[in-house]
């Protein structure tokens, strides 16, 4: 297993969900978690957690999107721990509508959060990375950076973006010993999901039931949801490993759903 002691990892979207759980596992095997949120109350209750179970952690502000708030973010942090080891581009958002009539702001706000917030929180980071010569990044991608789903043009579009960034910051971050790699879950449930579960629903008119049975995990190989914590197994993978072998690559984590 690798030693994350000491390491310092921003985890963004990390209030909730699969970035909280990232962060608690990543606190546990002695990383310190810096909580990257929207909500800061909820970030510092994150970190609050955490610190009440032995480990250190930090809660910064942060809208992904705003380049300004990133950079602060991130100043913030060096000035409190000195270094970056670790990041983890987590946050993003999920919005549904037939391709045909997809609004514009809604497409431009999707992709924002998932593509310009990987960008923004990578391009920060990577200046303290190479100066260390060391980072662990890794994308929170999905099966559909693999495959498509109706109604998800922006999301599908927004998923497979991460994958062709993580490979250029391969390339170009591996003579600095900074590795990109992307984890691919398939639905897991959170409150992302369980959204999404009423509007698919009224989108396809079908019920809730027959939306998690036959659309969300009907190709799972036993019918069940990826957890956090499965999520969670496959980011601390790559953010542990220890050299270049691993690097723009992408793993899928989906109960069988997508096999390649």
């Amino acid at each position: 297993m690798a030693n994350f002691n000491g390491r310092i990892a921003l985890v963004t979207g990390a209030a909730s969900g699969i970035g909280k759980e990232v962060a608690l596992r990543l606190a546990a095997e002695g990383a310190v978690p810096v909580i990257a949120d929207l909500n800061l109350d909820a970030a510092q209750a994150t970190a609050e957690q955490i610190k009440s179970s032995g480990s250190d952690a930090f809660a910064v502000a942060m809208n992904v999107t705003d380049e300004a708030q990133v950079e602060k973010g991130v100043a913030d942090t060096i000035a409190r721990f000195g270094r970056i080891d670790i990041l983890v581009s987590n946050a993003g958002i999920q919005i549904v509508h037939p391709f045909v009539d997809f609004p514009f702001e809604d497409w431009k706000r999707l992709l924002s959060i998932h593509l310009d917030g990987a960008f923004l929180t990578t391009r920060a980071c990577l200046k303290h990375m190479y100066a260390a010569k060391y980072g662990r990044v890794v994308y929170m991608g999905s099966v559909h950076s693999k495959e498509a789903s109706k109604l998800k043009a922006a999301y599908v579009t927004a998923k497979h973006g991460l994958l062709g960034l993580s490979r250029v910051l391969a390339k170009e971050g591996a003579e600095y010993n900074v590795t990109a790699n992307v984890v691919c879950p398939g639905f897991v449930r959170t409150p992302l999901v369980d959204k999404q579960i009423p509007q698919q629903a009224e989108e396809l008119g079908i019920s809730e039931a027959e939306v998690v049975s036959k659309v969300m995990l009907k190709d799972t190989v036993d019918g069940q949801f990826t957890t956090t914590d499965d999520v969670a197994d496959a980011v601390l993978f790559f953010a542990g490993h220890p050299n270049n072998a691993l690097t723009g690559q992408s793993l899928v984590v989906s109960h069988g759903w997508f096999m390649e």
